[in-house]
């Protein structure tokens, strides 16, 4: 493993999307039973008058501080363009951006991404003072099945059986523990070298060098890669300089400068029946 895969866990920008809710578990009482949603049917519902909007559930987080024994669940939603919501006519707004809201319990992290970037990326607010409480659609897998060897993963891949992963990331100075659950939008198989490849995103991607106040704040945006259980790397979205002839021209948020986290990886197969 290259040093870069390992020295970023101490000195790194991590990030994971909000929290600051415990979740209720929907699974069984069975300690062989894994719970992981079915992304298909999992949303937010919120309950404003003005706008009663639901989002899709696009990957969640579950924050653990292991020192003071708390967890909190962080729930990133798919994104969306900038509208003038309700008009008459012109329902994009002419300067648009991506939206994406970001649950972490009573606080929500709201992310605006425009062509360049600007200051106003990320915003801070109370759940309750943008659309209203909010009422969670979480559905779960009925069977719920970890892949473990190269010919389960291919076998599956070649279905229609939705696949999801779950990626564990510890930092033993800070105390501080996340579990990235996200559905596999993209599996490499090669059947020539017998070797998988999971890469998808985004995932809410938390920093777990020191505790933030929201907890929401520790959240950036990445996708994550993996082939096997015990590393996985990211390519987290950030400032990143556009280059013209070695000159800056411009700096945008985009997903840039991978870098690699020991791991605890697995790759499920999640039927609705």
């Amino acid at each position: 493993m290259n040093t870069s895969r390992r020295n970023f866990l101490a000195t790194g920008l991590a990030a994971a999307g909000a929290a600051a809710t415990t979740e209720a578990a929907d699974a069984d009482d069975d300690p062989d039973t894994i719970e992981c949603l079915d992304y298909g049917r999992s949303f937010i519902c919120n309950t404003a008058d003005h706008n009663a909007v639901r989002f899709w559930i696009e990957s969640r987080t579950i924050l653990h501080d292991d020192t003071a024994g708390t967890q909190l669940v962080i729930y990133q939603c798919g994104s969306c363009k900038s509208e003038n919501t309700f008009d008459k006519q012109d329902l994009l707004k002419q300067d648009n951006y991506d939206f994406m809201p970001i649950y972490g319990g009573e606080d929500m992290l709201i992310l605006r991404r425009h062509v360049d970037a600007r200051d106003r990326y990320r915003q801070l607010t109370k759940v309750k003072d943008v659309w209203g409480e909010p009422d969670f659609k979480l559905h779960y897998g009925k069977s719920v099945k970890e892949l473990k060897s190269f010919e389960e993963i291919r076998d599956v891949t070649a279905t229609d059986t939705p696949l999801a992963a779950q990626t564990e990331i510890t930092n033993a100075e800070t105390g501080l523990r996340c579990v990235m659950e996200y559905p596999v939008k993209t599996m490499n198989i090669s059947i020539d070298n017998s070797v998988w490849q999971v890469d998808t995103g985004p995932i809410a991607f938390p920093d777990l060098t020191r505790r933030f106040e929201p907890a929401v704040d520790s959240v950036r945006l990445a996708f994550a890669v993996f082939n096997a259980a015990d590393f996985c790397d990211f390519v987290i979205e950030q400032p990143t300089a556009v280059l013209r002839d070695e000159q800056e021209v411009c700096r945008v948020n985009h997903y840039s400068h991978p870098v690699s986290f020991p791991a605890k990886n697995r790759v499920l197969s999640v039927a609705a029946q």
